[in-house]
Order: C-alpha cells, then structure tokens, then sequence
C-alpha cells in the first residue's frame, strides 16, 4: 500500500466524519450532564488533532522513492534553502554518482524551502580524501539542480566532475 494524497485525504474525510459523531454525541452529554461528558471533550479534540495532521500531509506526504543502485549518503550541509550538500565515499564511481544525486533531488525536495530568489535547489556531493597523513580535503564530485516547486521535476539537471576523480585513491577498500 502506498503513501499519496489521495490516500491520506479519504484518511482525513473519514476521520472528520468520525469528529462530527463525537461532536454529536459530546453535545449530548452536555446536554444530560453524563458522568464522561469531559472525557468526551477530550476525545473529540484529540480527533480534531489527528483530522488536521492528515489533511496537511494530503499536500505532500512524507514518502521516499528509491533509486536502484543509488549508494548511502549523508546530508553535511542544508539550511532549508536553495543549496545543499550531501557526504559520498570516496570509492563512489560516477555512474553510482548520478544514481546518488537522483536520490538526494527525491529525498531533499521540499515545497516549504526557502528559495531565497533562486528557482533551483543545487544539490553538491563531495567526499573527503587524505593526500598526506594528517591532511583532509574535501573533493566535490558532482551536483543536481532541480525545480524547488515541482516534486516530478523532468528537467532534472545532473552535472559529473569527472575531472576531480581522477583525484580519489586509485585503491578502491
């Protein structure tokens, strides 16, 4: 079963259907001074609550669509604007790169972000490499822009900096 809008909307319908019958029947124990009357108070806001949390994710689900023979990343850099960065191993290849940076575009979109005035969100990846004992430099390998209000962007833009891995360790762990 999958998480849409759709499904989440008839959730909400249905749970609003559901805080009407509890309204109903709260006015009614007000009405008679039953003994459980506040209980009811409380179950019918409760309910409300929960109506309100499915409506707002029948706008945009909290679901992840996996790419196949993308590799685990780590988000290093993301203020909620219009730039990010994630963290790759430093034994990636770039055709695992762009399967990765098609799935950070899936997992870091947002309609709630701060576009700042830009139109797309750049997605960098970099790992980190040690030319010499006690030496770290990060090495950024590639990055994604996408449109920061489509969800199904298609004119995804994925840029590989092939030059820069010539500039990972040649021996691969």
């Amino acid at each position: 079963m999958s998480l849409t809008p759709d499904l989440f909307g008839q959730l909400a319908q249905g749970m609003g259907i559901f805080v009407l019958a509890c309204a109903l029947v709260t006015g009614l124990a007000m009405a008679r001074q039953w003994s459980w009357r506040y209980r009811m108070v409380g179950v019918t806001l409760f309910s409300v609550v929960l109506v309100v949390g499915l409506f707002s994710l029948s706008f945009e689900p909290i679901t992840r669509s996996p790419v196949t023979g993308a590799l685990p990343f780590k988000v290093v850099y993301d203020r909620f604007g219009p730039a990010a960065t994630i963290a790759v191993a430093p034994t990636i290849t770039p055709e695992q790169l762009e399967l990765t940076l098609q799935q950070a575009s899936n997992n870091l979109f947002s309609s709630g972000r701060n576009t700042q005035g830009e139109e797309k969100l750049t997605i960098y990846a970099r790992t980190v490499i040690h030319p010499q004992v006690g030496l770290s430099k990060p090495l950024y390998l590639g990055r994604v822009k996408r449109s920061m209000n489509l969800r199904n962007d298609p004119n995804i833009e994925i840029e590989i900096f092939l030059d820069k891995f010539a500039e990972l360790p040649s021996t691969q762990a």
